[in-house]
């Protein structure tokens, strides 16, 4: 199956626009400090993934990338939507992160499968370095998941397991 690549890369900058709304969205509603510098540091990521895309985007239509990722968020996106469900809702720290892992494992498995379909290594370089970007998301998403939930982290079972 061949993929039209600048549309696929196109898709991508809106993704993680949209990934990027839902970290700001979810950060402003945070209460715990360290869950909400997750949630910022995550944003300031997702920008960077699209920038990274931008660079080989070779279509016309989004001229300013600073300008697209400033615009409003995309309400009808997956990203956005679910997020604004959950503000809307009974939001809290536990419900946001979970629901981040797994955006961020959906997200990683449709890099992994694009990247699979493209013959451009300069371009499949991309999606595979963003795939790789987006696990070690959910990593530190799981370790301030666990942290909140006052779980032990795996970098302390040695010692747990030792006592």
């Amino acid at each position: 199956m061949s993929i039209n690549i600048q549309e696929a890369i196109k898709r991508s900058i809106q993704t993680e626009k949209n990934a990027m709304n839902f970290y700001q969205l979810g950060a402003q509603k945070m209460i715990d400090p360290d869950a909400c510098r997750t949630f910022e540091l995550l944003a300031k990521e997702e920008r960077e993934h699209a920038s990274q895309f931008y660079k080989i985007y070779r279509g016309t239509d989004i001229p300013s990338l600073d300008a697209f990722l400033d615009a409003p968020p995309d309400n009808e996106s997956s990203w956005v939507s679910t997020i604004s469900r959950l503000i809307s809702a009974d939001f809290n720290e536990q419900k946001a992160l979970e629901l981040a892992m797994e955006r961020e494992k959906n997200l990683e498995e449709t890099l992994l499968e694009t990247a699979s379909k493209i013959n451009d290594p300069e371009i499949k370089a991309i999606y595979e370095l963003n795939a790789k970007e987006t696990n070690q998301h959910y990593q530190l998403i799981e370790s301030e998941y666990a942290r909140l939930m006052g779980m032990v982290h795996e970098t302390d079972i040695d010692t747990f397991v030792r006592e």
